[in-house]
């Protein structure tokens, strides 16, 4: 008697939780409202059916208990209970899966005046491309992925030209106007999910999945990939934001096309050596860096990764926490490089001074240091020699010293928490890890120590 009426004790409260819980539905912010009805309708089936079970699961406890005396009847097969149970059972699956078939059959039947936007996941951040004022997305194919053109473009199709491509994380849309999301991933499965329009789906390596939506509600909403694709998964969010058809236009138009991506323009060495002048003062003649300045070791550093950073403490994504006093020192002097030639052109020159690795500066636990690699290896490589397509530049060989520095700043925020960095975010997680008193040195050491 005394289980049946713990049996029902938790029967109720699991009914009272369910209807006191401040945890429900995010707010519908997309036109699918059939998917909370559906949600609901399930809810309540599948909860009337837990009360009823558990009644009576309650009372055959409190029924059928132990006497003195009693015996149990022994019945191992009722084929009448079998079939209706059966019958019973299939009839209320069918019932609930349904509704769900008739919306998912809605979601992905998208309407013809839909426009189309291309999500492209990757370990482990997303970028997005536009059509142009074609209205059309160009062609891709698999043999045209690149690290100058994830998205594979045909620069043979005419139409893929004026493509607008976001290499960011933040997708931006107009409110009120009905969108075809086409999903398509360079390396494992991903899902793209925003819980506030009420879908989800996985991108699958060599397909395109696709649904659509209409925005409904105009603000910032989050962006998740609700499919375990590797070490870093957690790090994989973005934002959307959700605006009035001005404010989107403005936000589409600061992404180059691809036609404009593709003409970036090529570094000239000699014109970059007298830029490089300035950066001399700090960085050395020959780059090898100089720790009493706080100025790190960039020869030998990928050009990608270079232009990025100069590009970042020239837009503010970099350089402008008030804690970062380095960076602070660094954003004006990057302000000297008036456009993209001038960047490409410092760069180029970087790239011809001789590679040295960078001397040991930290006393280290290599040990410690090769245990917490394990987890960097995965981005930055076994060897410490970056990869491009998971935006994680070249570690071996640089300074120690600095990238120990880094670690911290993004571990407490002075970096990476810009909303103008898109990498920033998932790098600052991971140094989330380095909790030890000691980890940044160690890491940074045994990193030094890769030739």
């Amino acid at each position: 008697m005394a289980l049946a009426i713990v049996l029902i004790i938790l029967l109720l409260g699991s009914v009272l939780f369910h209807f006191l819980s401040p945890w429900y539905y995010t707010p519908l912010a997309s036109n699918w409202i059939m998917v909370d009805h559906i949600t609901r309708t399930t809810i309540v089936v599948t909860g009337l059916v837990f009360i009823v079970v558990s009644l009576f699961l309650a009372y055959c406890v409190a029924r059928f208990r132990h006497r003195d005396g009693s015996q149990a009847a022994y019945e191992p097969e009722n084929k009448k209970l079998e079939a209706w149970l059966s019958i019973l059972t299939g009839v209320g699956v069918a019932a609930l899966l349904a509704p769900g078939l008739f919306a998912w059959a809605k979601i992905v039947d998208v309407p013809k005046d839909a426009q189309a936007v291309e999500a492209l996941g990757r370990q482990w951040n997303w970028m997005f491309r536009f059509p142009g004022k074609d209205g059309v997305l160009g062609a891709t194919d698999p043999r045209f992925v690149s690290d100058s053109n994830p998205f594979g473009i045909d620069p043979n199709d005419p139409k893929g030209q004026d493509d607008i491509l976001v290499a960011s994380s933040e997708l931006h849309l107009p409110v009120g106007v009905p969108r075809q999301m086409m999903l398509r991933s360079l390396d494992v499965l991903h899902d793209f999910s925003v819980p506030q329009f009420r879908i989800k789906m996985d991108l699958v390596p060599g397909l395109v999945t696709r649904y659509w939506f209409t925005p409904t509600t105009a603000g910032t909403f989050d962006l998740n990939c609700q499919e375990l694709c590797g070490i870093a998964h957690f790090t994989m969010h973005g934002l959307i934001v959700v605006e009035d058809e001005a404010a989107f236009q403005a936000w589409l138009s600061s992404y180059p096309t691809f036609a404009q991506a593709s003409a970036h323009p090529v570094g000239d060495a000699a014109a970059g050596a007298s830029l490089f002048a300035v950066c001399s003062a700090c960085h050395g003649q020959r780059a090898e860096g100089n720790p009493a300045l706080h100025a790190p070791k960039l020869s030998g550093q990928a050009d990608w990764y270079l232009v990025r950073q100069l590009k970042n403490f020239k837009s503010g994504a970099r350089g402008t926490d008030e804690h970062d006093i380095n960076g602070r020192t660094m954003a004006p002097m990057a302000a000297t490089l008036p456009d993209d030639d001038a960047i490409a052109n410092v760069v180029a020159y970087i790239k011809t001074l001789p590679d040295q690795p960078a001397p040991s500066t930290l006393t280290a636990n290599l040990d410690n240091g090769r245990s917490l690699y394990s987890n960097c290896s995965t981005c930055h490589g076994e060897e410490g020699r970056g990869i491009l397509s998971t935006n994680a530049p070249r570690l071996a060989g640089m300074s120690d010293w600095y990238l120990a520095s880094q670690l911290d700043n993004f571990r407490h925020g002075v970096r990476g928490r810009n909303p103008k960095d898109p990498y920033g975010p998932q790098m600052s997680s991971m140094a989330q890890m380095l909790t030890a008193e000691h980890a940044a040195a160690d890491l940074a050491g045994y990193v030094n120590s890769l030739r």
